[in-house]
Parts: structure tokens; C-alpha cells; sequence
């Protein structure tokens, strides 16, 4: 497929996503009730077959997904979502028996999965960590377990989800080398939780471990390499948030065009201002450009490119950012009336400002990209004649985290 334009078939099926979110997900998404996982949502998430989609598809065509859907229903976007962020880590580094487990029970919409990464005070820095995994009793972790203590926080579908994808330190001083990830099952003994009030109307919470047992059956991936696990899932998703971030541009924008070119003002229309022509144009602008880097950013996934760190930070950087700034312009553009209660861009103007935090902030994915940046120079340094001064390389897994 081209890079930068989708072929006649991706358009149909997009436009069958939109019409499909608005028609049977979106009655759904107006039933749940704000701050809790809303059940039937992912159950018809599963019976659609779209569930199936998160394993099955590319990095592309996950994206396209996550565009329509928000573009549509943001509510279901983000169920589907947050089903693929907590199970793709047992889809991609799950034993046999762990996929058999859990995998047809996410794709039916059956079983609801969690990422658990974030900790009160390891967000951002997610190899800073904290949560222990400590050998159980006299055999070795690798052999005989560990008993994982401590707390994670602002975790999407916590306390509601069945089973959570958690990253704990199995290597004090290690840094990102000494975290294992485990597929932890919510009935675990010594795990609870509580819901958190956030601004985000889906469920997030907070999880508390007190000696929760896990097995080298619990692992995923191998002991100490729990890092990769982490960091493959994000720059899979990187992309997509910044999709979900276009959907919703893509949603604010169409309502400001409705509303500008009907909109009677001064013996004409708003759009009849160049101010306001000029203002929806630049909205459209951004929106395309952002939209395409995201796509340049997932093509470069599917493909096996090595800069897929780089694409996937500039991807979300960009396409966050725009969508703040389409949905907040408007917002203005509309008045008043965009700020009551139940009007879409009251909705969307809530959900753009988690994506700029949640998946690696603004901030860490621009120095993600200064180290990437840096990184490619001192590759291309080292090969310059032995006159030259060479950059030191980053270390590998600091320069992805």
C-alpha cells in the first residue's frame, strides 16, 4: 500500500467502522456508566468481530480502527483499545498455555485485560519501577517464584479488568534490566484494588499487592526482560493513540465545519470571516498532518523498519498535540454551546487531554526522538574517518524507554 494514501478498499472499510460505531456501539457507550468498564460495550466488541481485529491486523490497519471508531464512538475506541494494550503482551511473549487461556476470552469480549505498568512514582521513568518481586521462600525466583508487594496506579480497567499484564522488579539496581513482566489473574490472593476519580470517563484505578504469589508460569517473556515486553507494546500502540487523537480532531473539525458554514453572523455566515475560514483551514491542516504521520509511523512498523522508536514517538507527539488544538479551536469557534453538558465537543474536550500523559507523555516522547536522533548520529560518526570525533551511543534499552 502506498504510504501516505489508503487504498479504495481501507476507505470502505473505515467508512463501515464510522457507520457501524454510530448505529450499534454508540447506544451502548450511552448506557455505561462514567468511570466503569462498560461490559456489554466489549461484549459487542467481541460479536462484531472487531476484538478479533487487534491480533490479527497490522500496525496500520490497527490504526485505521482506532481513527473510525473514535471518529464515531469514543467510548468504544477506547474499550477496544485498552483490551489490545493489556492482551497484546500475551499474544506476543504469552507461553501456549497462557493464550489458550485468556486470548479467545479478550477477543469475544469475554474477559477484560489491563496494563499495569504505572506506579505512584515511576510513570514517566517506567524503568524507576518499584513494584518487588521477591523470591518466594527458599526457592529461587526463576525456579520457585515471587511474591510481588507494592502498588500501581492510574491503570486503565483497574479494579474491573480480569486479569492484568504487571511489570515488577525482579533485580533491584537493574534499572530496565531487572523487570520481569507476569500475566496476574484479578482472584490472585493478596490483590485488590479501588477506582480512581479521574477526568477520564472510562474506569482507571489504583492496585495494591500484598504478596501476590506468581510462577515462572506467570512470566512472560523471560525473568529480568519484562523491559522489551513493555516497550514492544508501546511502540505498537504509540501510533494508534495518536489515530485515536485524529479521530477525535477528525470529529471536532467536521463539527466546527457544520457549525461555521450554518451558523448566521454580521448579514452572513461565520465562515463567511476570513478569521474563521482561516482558523478552520489551519484545523485541517494540522489534522492531515498529523493523520499522515501516524500512517508513515505504522507502515513503518509492518515493515520492520529500525527507526520504529523515532516514527512511533513523532506519531503520538504530533497527533496529541493536534488534536488538543483542533478540539480546543473548536470549541471556541462554537461558544457557549460547546461547553454544555452532553454536547460533543463538551465530550471530546474531556477526552483529548489524557492522550498527551497516558502511554508516555508529551515530554518523554520528544526525548525519546532526541535520543533516537542521537543515537543515528553516533551510528553515522563512528563510520566517519578516523580524524573525525565520534558521539558516544546511547544505551540501547534507555534510548527506547
Amino acid at each position: 500500500m502506498p504510504e501516505f494514501s489508503l487504498d479504495p478498499a481501507h476507505v470502505d472499510w473505515c467508512a463501515s467502522l464510522r457507520a457501524l460505531a454510530a448505529d450499534r456501539l454508540r447506544p451502548l457507550a450511552e448506557k455505561g456508566e462514567p468511570g466503569r468498564v462498560n461490559r456489554p460495550l466489549i461484549a459487542a466488541l467481541g460479536e462484531l468481530g472487531l476484538l478479533e481485529r487487534l491480533f490479527s491486523s497490522g500496525a496500520l490497519e490497527l490504526c485505521l480502527l482506532r481513527e473510525s471508531l473514535a471518529s464515531a464512538c469514543t467510548e468504544a475506541e477506547t474499550a477496544l483499545a485498552l483490551q489490545g494494550l493489556g492482551a497484546h503482551p500475551v499474544a506476543s511473549a504469552g507461553t501456549p498455555a497462557q493464550r489458550a487461556r485468556w486470548l479467545p476470552e479478550v477477543v469475544a469480549g469475554r474477559a477484560v485485560a489491563a496494563f499495569a505498568l504505572s506506579e505512584p512514582d515511576a510513570g514517566s521513568d517506567a524503568a524507576a519501577l518499584a513494584l518487588d518481586a521477591a523470591p518466594d521462600g527458599a526457592g529461587s525466583g526463576a525456579g520457585g517464584g515471587w511474591r510481588l508487594t507494592g502498588e500501581k496506579r492510574w491503570i486503565s480497567n483497574a479494579p474491573e479488568a480480569d486479569f492484568y499484564t504487571v511489570f515488577a522488579r525482579t533485580t533491584p539496581g537493574a534499572g530496565a534490566r531487572g523487570v520481569t513482566a507476569f500475566l496476574v489473574p484479578a482472584d490472585r490472593p493478596g490483590l485488590t484494588g479501588s477506582p480512581l476519580d479521574m477526568l477520564s470517563p472510562h474506569a482507571i484505578g489504583a492496585l495494591a499487592f500484598d504478596g501476590v504469589p506468581v510462577g515462572p508460569e506467570d512470566v512472560l517473556g523471560e525473568p529480568d526482560r519484562g523491559f522489551k515486553v513493555a516497550m514492544d507494546t508501546l511502540n505498537l500502540f504509540r501510533p494508534s493513540v495518536g489515530a485515536f487523537a485524529v479521530g477525535m480532531a477528525q470529529a471536532a473539525l467536521d463539527a466546527a465545519l457544520a457549525h461555521t458554514a450554518g451558523r448566521p453572523a454580521f448579514g452572513g455566515v461565520l465562515a463567511d470571516l476570513q478569521a474563521v475560514a482561516h482558523q478552520v483551514a489551519e484545523m485541517a491542516t494540522r489534522t492531515e498532518a498529523a493523520r499522515l504521520l501516524v500512517y508513515a509511523a505504522a507502515a513503518a512498523y509492518d515493515s520492520g523498519a529500525p527507526d520504529v522508536p523515532r516514527r512511533s514517538a513523532m506519531a503520538k507527539l504530533l497527533a496529541t498535540e493536534t488534536a488538543q488544538y483542533v478540539v480546543d479551536a473548536a470549541v471556541q469557534l462554537h461558544g457557549a454551546r460547546a461547553l454544555q453538558r452532553g454536547h460533543l465537543l463538551e465530550h471530546l474536550y474531556r477526552e483529548v487531554r489524557a492522550p498527551r500523559i497516558y502511554e508516555g507523555a508529551t515530554e518523554v516522547q520528544r526525548s525519546i526522538i532526541a535520543k533516537e536522533l542521537y543515537r543515528q548520529h553516533g551510528a553515522a560518526a563512528r563510520q566517519t574517518p578516523p580524524h573525525a570525533t565520534p558521539t558516544p551511543a546511547l544505551d540501547d534499552e534507555e534510548a527506547r524507554a
